[in-house]
């Protein structure tokens, strides 16, 4: 029998949208309670210093892979080439580049001060989002903030200031899920924090060829997005040995749902504000004092000012308080800092000077007044490494091969389920709470039953499955679950409207199907040919809709459901595997309810994969899939997926559980 409801994958957006639907309010209070459940568990197993030791190596692996770094890119040739030098009575410049991986190019400047009479300390200066771009021609980062690197060459170090992968001479991409809709990034384990991460350790490795620098004293400082590149390299790279980052770290809690209040839309959640290269992929569920304590016990110095929006006070303070409870651990209290100055998000002279003294104090042993300021020297133009970029630069879509991914060639197994539960789907419940099922309504039509349950999928996810079958039905041969988004909703109501707009006063309502509109001849023979298949069937029919489609639908505003799906990132989760997640919970329903026959899932384009992956945790006899993804960018996103499975792969584990029909088969998959 074909099943009773199909469905594509589609969401719609409007503009001027306030976000205040059922499904907007409930996954507020998800998002809220994840985080706040997060925020309690972090480092909470964490006791005494033993308890660090035992497992802070455990978490530097762990953070390489939530950065895509594990494996890590080979250590190829740096290819580091000098294309000018500019000459200060102070100091000197280099204008530079160098390769991370073969034609990733990383534009710099390496500001040497004169007269050197041993091996200087060494500052890499990470860039923040400040663009200097002239005619079309991009000058890189560095340019911006060049004051930071003169500073330092007057004062005695050697400073690298690198280029960004998005602000560079070589622009690529940062705003992958921000507003490019690449969500096949968070399948692949890649976010553009990678890329930075990748360039600041291959920098240390420039730094450490260079005769007259000291490979035991290297520090790192940024401010905004430089101040989130500090924190990767801080953690990943024990060379650091002193790091300073400025506004460039907050809480969870500050990025998911208690932002900066009274600012629009950043009140309910700084993520808003940030591009993907401010975040890991949290495959670990991390909030972010975890990170900043693995750069404990090296001497750690946090800035920002009072009045950021996007780095707010409260959330700053308390990743200083989790950070300074792991430095007491180690009795290195001292070398900890907090500096907080007056104003907003930008980089002044009261930020700078506190960093200056830190790295004084830290990396050459002195102490005493800073009496000269960061000032800009040179034009664009001085600074510009290239003056023609190179041809064979893979800048632009790096995102296309930086992460590792799984080699279609292998054959799937066991283990591979293995890894999508921890890698993929460590997002998912431990437990599986109480269904709480109840019945919202009963109906009949003409011989047919159709009942709503509301039901549980986890904590603050409450969702309704419709049931339909013939009346008197007492064993049923099999129940057919099929899973609707938000497109074949809207048919399924039409569909079902000349029957039971009676009951559906909620579901039309948030639809926007008038119910008292008259009901044409066409539509009353669909609605009579769908129920008399039901009547004269042995088959009880189940329509679901996961979380964030139906009855717990967003507003469907594109920028509000981008960062709604950003905040599942944020979690360690993602919308889909959520939704995954409702499945499974669906088919639970359907048992509890006492369908003692077998149970079929139906899915259709992007969602057919995720009756897929449901079925790989559930019995489920057979697997109706049609559309199925090709390939990973037209998959729904799923945490690390690709890094794990292709999509023939997962069809082909859930072939060794269930059987599967693929309905559009041209060719033997």
């Amino acid at each position: 029998m074909k099943p009773l409801f199909v469905f594509l994958f589609g969401v719609s957006s409007v503009m001027g949208a306030v976000f205040n639907t059922p499904g907007d309010k409930m996954l507020a209070r998800y998002f809220q309670a994840e985080t706040d459940r997060l925020a309690a568990d972090s480092l909470a197993d964490v006791k005494t210093l033993e308890d660090w030791n035992a497992r802070k190596d455990r978490f530097r692996r762990e953070m390489h892979e939530m950065l895509g770094l594990d494996p890590a890119p080979k250590r190829t040739p740096l290819k580091a080439t000098v294309t000018g030098k500019l000459d200060h009575e102070d100091f000197e410049v280099w204008k530079l580049h160098y390769q991370s991986i073969p034609r990733l190019y990383v534009t710099a400047n390496l500001y040497i001060p004169k007269g050197l009479k041993k091996p200087a300390p060494a500052i890499l200066y990470v860039c923040g989002h400040g663009k200097v771009k002239k005619d079309g021609v991009s000058y890189g980062n560095k340019v911006h903030y060049q004051h930071h690197g003169i500073w330092f060459a007057r004062h005695g170090y050697v400073c690298l200031t690198i280029d960004t992968l998005q602000l560079g001479e070589i622009e690529g991409i940062h705003h992958g899920t921000y507003n490019h809709d690449m969500w096949w990034w968070n399948s692949r384990g890649y976010s553009s924090a990678s890329v930075e991460a990748w360039n600041s350790i291959r920098a240390l490795d420039y730094l450490e060829t260079l005769d007259f620098v000291d490979k035991n004293r290297f520090g790192v400082t940024g401010r905004s997005g430089g101040g989130a590149y500090s924190w990767w390299i801080s953690v990943l790279d024990e060379r650091i040995k002193v790091s300073a980052p400025v506004a460039g770290i907050t809480s969870l809690k500050n990025h998911v749902y208690a932002g900066f209040q009274n600012s629009g839309r950043l009140a309910h959640g700084v993520v808003e504000g940030h591009c993907d290269s401010m975040f890991h992929v949290n495959t670990y569920r991390w909030d972010f004092d975890h990170i900043a304590a693995l750069v404990a016990p090296r001497p750690l110095m946090i800035l920002n000012t009072d009045d950021d929006r996007i780095f707010p006070l409260d959330g700053v303070t308390d990743v200083f308080n989790g950070v300074r409870r792991i430095y007491d651990l180690h009795g290195q209290r001292n070398k900890l800092g907090l500096t907080i100055v007056p104003g907003g998000h930008s980089d002044t002279q009261p930020l700078q000077v506190p960093a200056f003294n830190w790295f004084n104090r830290h990396l050459k042993g002195e102490e005493g007044p800073i009496t000269v300021a960061a000032v800009k020297l040179f034009e664009p133009e001085q600074l510009k490494v290239f003056n023609e970029l190179p041809a064979d630069s893979i800048n632009a879509d790096i995102q296309e091969t930086f992460t590792q991914l799984a080699d279609d060639k292998s054959k799937p197994s066991q283990k591979t389920a293995e890894l999508l539960r921890t890698k993929t789907f460590r997002g998912w419940p431990a437990k599986e709470n109480s269904l709480n099922a109840k019945r919202a309504f009963s109906t009949e039509y003409e011989g047919v039953v159709f009942e709503a349950i509301d039901f549980d999928s986890q904590e603050h996810i409450r969702l309704r499955a419709y049931i339909a079958y013939r009346k008197g039905l007492e064993k049923p041969s099999r129940v057919d679950v099929e899973v609707l988004n938000e497109e074949y909703w809207n048919k399924y109501l039409k569909l079902g409207r000349p029957a039971f707009a009676d009951v559906w006063g909620e579901e039309l309502k948030l639809a926007k199907i008038k119910a008292d509109v008259p009901v044409t001849d066409k539509e009353q023979q669909a609605i009579e040919k769908r129920m008399s298949g039901v009547r004269k069937g042995d088959v009880v029919f189940v329509a679901f809709m996961p979380r964030g489609f139906g009855l717990s639908a967003m507003t469907q505003d594109e920028r509000h459901i981008t960062h709604s799906r950003r905040r599942f990132m944020l979690l360690g989760q993602t919308l889909a595997g959520m939704q995954v997640w409702d499945v499974r919970r669906c088919v639970r329903l359907v048992q509890d309810l006492g369908y003692v026959c077998p149970v079929t899932l139906w899915g259709y384009d992007t969602t057919s994969s995720q009756v897929a992956l449901a079925a790989l945790f559930e019995q489920i006899a057979t697997v109706h899939v049609k559309g199925y993804p090709e390939n990973d960018k037209v998959q729904p996103d799923y945490l690390n997926i690709s890094r794990i499975a292709t999509p023939a792969q997962i069809l082909e584990l859930t072939r060794q559980r269930s059987q599967v029909n693929v309905l559009d088969q041209k060719k033997k998959r």
